[in-house]
């Protein structure tokens, strides 16, 4: 696959496809034109001595310090050099390289002024598979990510740190001439574009996106298998009752568990029992209401990552009639409150999941399973202790859930005295998904255990699709075991396509 950067911007998938699954870039001709010609009004504006921010200017506070000309190019490498300030462990490849993507979109709008070269420069990091090591501080999300977006400048200049095939710090020329590549001199105003921008806090925004509409669709399984599980009720997940509450999400959570609950023998046990089919816990019964709620926080995330991927976040911007005009289009607030949000609502479909974990484990609540999901209680403790680690993820994300964006701290002399902490709001959200994958996972284990113990009655088509592909790793009911790899492997299925892919083909597409 090859991903074809237009001047009109890419889609969501793109960014996916080129920072996971490695697909080549290239950059079109129309939008090459479109750099050319905005490159064409900067020199202009070098020929003319035009007093322009970033192009005949220092930057920040330094705005109104007059740079000669020929120190114009001097100022571009020293800017890149200077905030390549970035500090701590590196940031994972698949987040890197969706930045330099996300930068090549920028830069080919045709607003940034700079030589169609410097895009090139990126797009060939991108398919010679050469990652710079980008530290994980650095970025307060005003005038964009400036530190991490200057450690992959730095690269394009032949100098910094890349990352190894084993993870290691390697030199940038190093890697630069194994791949046939050399660095690149900037010219006036193109270090400045290459580091103004929202690159990295979208970066990591998009493929949160991305892992929450899998995560969203694997809540709906763990609970409906778990609910199963528990002897509940599928009344209220049916079309009818959503109908009269329309939130989208709602609606498509519970429709998603309905599917679910069909067909199932252990339903079927209790359907008339006033004691099991009258009304569940919370965690059962509002299992769509919580989830459906993240669903539609996650389409309002998609729709600001949208938006900002048609955006320009540069600063000064190049106009078509000539303009170069100081903007406040790189500031991260819009990307920190979405990310700030769907760390809020992830944090609550993990929480709503550990509950039926624990009601799952508790003799007096789990409608006659053994405690702790244990044959032999006792002397056993079953998952006693998963859901402790359970407990304590969902601890961690409710510290998580704490809005980074209502923070800032004033930099530059006053003069970027508001900054929007994007960075740091993106940085967490991820977090905040990987602890989500492994609470799904323990419900995912002690749902399937439930259902175990439920023989000889049987399950759904997706319980038993859970259990048979579940059980190699699980093992059925009975003595204690090592349970760490076992929520590893079950953590895997949680995050990988299989599982899910195999109760959609038995009982449909699911939202």
């Amino acid at each position: 696959m090859t991903v074809i950067v237009e001047p009109h911007g890419i889609a969501p998938g793109d960014v996916a496809a080129v920072a996971r699954a490695d697909a080549q870039v290239a950059i079109s001709d129309a939008a090459i034109a479109a750099m050319q010609a905005s490159r064409a009004i900067v020199d202009d504006i070098e020929r003319d001595g035009r007093p322009v921010y970033g192009v005949s200017t220092g930057f920040g506070a330094l705005a109104n310090t007059f740079i000669a000309p020929e120190r114009r190019a001097e100022l571009q490498h020293s800017l890149i050099r200077s905030h390549a300030a970035g500090i701590g462990a590196p940031m994972p490849r698949e987040v890197v390289r969706a930045m330099m993507l996300l930068r090549v979109r920028s830069l080919a709008l045709g607003h940034s002024g700079v030589r169609p070269l410097v895009a090139q420069a990126l797009v060939d990091l991108l398919n010679h598979d050469i990652t710079p090591w980008v530290p994980e501080h650095g970025s307060l999300g005003a005038s964009g990510d400036l530190a991490p977006l200057a450690h992959c400048a730095l690269v394009l200049m032949g100098e910094g740190w890349v990352l190894g095939k084993d993870g290691a710090r390697v030199s940038a020329e190093d890697a630069l001439h194994a791949a046939g590549l050399t660095g690149i001199s900037l010219s006036s105003k193109e270090g400045l574009a290459l580091i103004n921008g929202t690159d990295g806090m979208l970066a990591m925004l998009l493929l949160a996106c991305d892992d929450l509409g899998h995560l969203c669709t694997m809540a709906d399984v763990t609970a409906a298998l778990s609910i199963e599980a528990m002897l509940g009720t599928d009344r209220p997940f049916h079309p009818s009752i959503h109908a009269i509450r329309p939130h989208p999400g709602q609606g498509a959570s519970a429709a998603n568990m309905y599917k679910l609950l069909q067909q199932s023998s252990i339903m079927d046990s209790h359907r008339d029992d006033l004691a099991h089919a009258v009304q569940d816990a919370y965690s059962m019964r509002c299992a769509p209401q919580v989830a459906g709620a993240a669903r539609d926080t996650l389409e309002f995330a998609r729709t600001v990552a949208a938006r900002e991927l048609i955006s320009l976040a540069d600063n000064p911007v190049v106009l078509p009639d000539g303009r170069v005009e100081s903007t406040g289009n790189f500031h991260g607030a819009p990307l920190g409150f979405a990310a700030d949000f769907l760390a809020i609502a992830a944090a609550e479909i993990g929480s709503i999941s550990e509950r039926r974990v624990d009601r799952l484990l508790d003799m007096t609540r789990s409608r006659d399973l053994p405690p702790f999901l244990s044959p032999d209680a006792g002397v056993n403790s079953g998952l006693m202790i998963a859901q402790y680690t359970a407990a304590g993820i969902v601890a961690e994300n409710r510290r998580l859930a704490s809005p980074a964006s209502v923070d800032t701290i004033p930099t530059s002399g006053m003069q970027e005295d508001h900054v929007s902490m994007g960075w740091a709001a993106a940085k967490k959200l991820r977090t905040v998904l990987d602890n989500l994958t492994s609470l799904l996972a323990v419900e995912l284990l002690s749902a399937v255990r439930g259902l175990q113990l439920r023989a000889p009655l049987t399950p759904s088509p997706a319980g038993r699709i859970a259990i048979d592909q579940l059980t190699p790793v699980i093992g059925t009911p009975g003595p204690d075991v090592f349970m760490a790899p076992i929520l590893e492997q079950v953590r895997a299925a949680v995050a990988g396509p299989a599982l899910l892919s195999a109760i959609e083909a038995e009982v449909g597409p699911l939202s």
